[in-house]
């Protein structure tokens, strides 16, 4: 089960750095037809790797995770900073993923306020699913983006073929 929540997230690392290659922070801060932002997604996924891990190691979110939660939405500024961040926080849930080797994955576990039941297996598969549907609305928004910037080049097909 590990190695398939490590191998989500490598491949949430491929395909979001293929999606995002090129791409400046404007287009990464932008709303295309109304979609969530490709610098919320960026964010997100690591940060939301770092909560569901705190509640599977047994923990409860600090005040820190808490506030990054305010921050998400924000614009992209740096792209680079932000992207660097990126791969930061999954490297850093990689780590700690592999501190699961010989844990009970039945253990229970509670989530937020409302303290949700789960267990440890649970919170670490939902870390490789939610990752794969962030990472897909990347890849897809991306492509959205580079569409209109074509569309909007003189010269160009429109998309027609």
């Amino acid at each position: 089960m590990l190695r398939a929540v490590l191998h989500a997230i490598e491949m949430a690392r491929e395909d979001v750095g293929a999606a995002c290659a090129g791409l400046s922070a404007e287009e990464v801060s932008a709303s295309p037809h109304g979609l969530t932002p490709l610098s919320f997604h960026l964010r997100h996924i690591p940060a939301s790797l770092d909560r569901l891990l705190t509640y599977a190691e047994g923990k409860q979110l600090s005040e820190v995770q808490k506030s990054v939660l305010k921050t998400e939405a924000e614009p992209a500024t740096n792209l680079t900073a932000l992207l660097g961040a990126f791969e930061l926080g999954l490297r850093e849930a990689e780590q700690r993923i592999r501190g699961f080797v010989g844990v009970d994955f039945d253990q229970p576990r509670h989530v937020g306020k409302k303290q949700l039941p789960t267990t440890v297996a649970g919170l670490i598969v939902h870390c490789a699913d939610h990752t794969a549907r962030h990472t897909g609305q990347v890849v897809t928004t991306a492509k959205l983006l580079r569409a209109q910037r074509e569309n909007l080049q003189p010269g160009t097909s429109h998309g027609l073929q």
